[in-house]
């Protein structure tokens, strides 16, 4: 099983050079069914990352390009009334898929963006009292626009929380620049993509990384990081659900470092894509900063002798 994977990244890997680690963290999103932010400047690539993992995942993969002026309904559906029934029949909106890009998600009013509050959490939606399930596997890759650019309105702590990891897709060192400018845009070679997973293998990595194994001392270990991320007062502290995604993580990082126990590096290697975006938020920093100050964070923190 870990070939297939091992094969998914190196081709992805393909399309987008110079981006292993994010490719990797988008792959371990998937196939916890979380979600994950990636905010760049316009033209990094997010949306060829997107819409690869979607092609070659083999996932029902829907759009959503957020402008100031989409409404909620837009997203998660409405109620018709039928006149032959005589009854409200629910129309499903782009929501209802398996792997959703939310594109430029800043892009969206705040009372837009709270539309998907739900979905991120409890995986089903609220509308007129009734609740719709989404689907089994529902995975949302959100991209969003630094802040500052026009037109754009900042995510709400409550809805960073819900993303497992925030990252940034970076530049390209000379050699791999060199690469993209002599072979073309990627977007277009995604159309002939074949499928390289499917959900019955999405679902076996799902029960594999469920499986690694988490000691006392590690647990005692990551209970000590939440607890020194609450005692200043310069930046948000972590919540319990923020602790849940970290070991969450960290067993995903483990196992695609093929182990079947975590270590504390592994908590370490994933700490400032999962905390970087909660923890600093409110102080308007580039993705790079936010990631930087949580490694210094963590950094400070003894670890338990294993």
């Amino acid at each position: 099983m870990m070939n297939d994977f091992d094969d998914f990244l190196g081709l992805a890997g393909e399309f987008l050079p110079g981006n292993s680690t994010q490719l990797r963290l988008a792959l371990m999103a998937l196939l916890l069914n979380r979600s994950v932010l990636i905010e760049d400047v316009p033209g990094m690539g997010k949306t060829t990352l997107v819409k690869f993992f979607a092609k070659a995942s083999g996932l029902e993969f829907r759009r959503i390009q957020f402008t100031n002026d989409l409404l909620p309904s837009d997203i998660l559906g409405v109620s018709i009334f039928q006149k032959e029934s005589e009854k409200f029949i629910f129309k499903p909106g782009p929501i209802f898929g398996e792997l959703i890009l939310a594109d430029e998600l800043n892009r969206g009013t705040p009372k837009t963006q709270s539309a998907l509050l739900e979905a991120l959490e409890e995986n089903h939606v609220t509308i007129d009292g009734i609740s719709h399930q989404l689907p089994e596997r529902f995975c949302l890759f959100a991209t969003q626009n630094p802040r500052g650019q026009l037109g754009t309105y900042p995510l709400p702590e409550s809805q960073l929380d819900r993303f497992l990891f925030k990252f940034s897709m970076g530049h390209l060192n000379k050699a791999e620049e060199m690469e993209l400018l002599l072979t073309g845009p990627r977007l277009m070679k995604i159309e002939s993509q074949k499928m390289l997973l499917n959900k019955d293998k999405l679902r076996a990595g799902e029960l594999a990384i469920r499986e690694v194994k988490v000691s006392k001392m590690l647990l005692e270990y990551v209970t000590d990081v939440l607890q020194k991320s609450r005692l200043k007062d310069d930046h948000w502290g972590l919540s319990p659900r923020a602790g849940l995604d970290l070991l969450d993580a960290a067993r995903a990082w483990a196992y695609f470092e093929k182990r079947d126990y975590v270590l504390p590096d592994d908590v370490q290697a994933v700490f400032p894509f999962v905390a970087g975006h909660r923890m600093f938020s409110g102080q308007s920093l580039p993705v790079a900063s936010e990631q930087m100050k949580a490694r210094e964070l963590i950094s400070q923190i003894p670890i338990t002798k294993f």
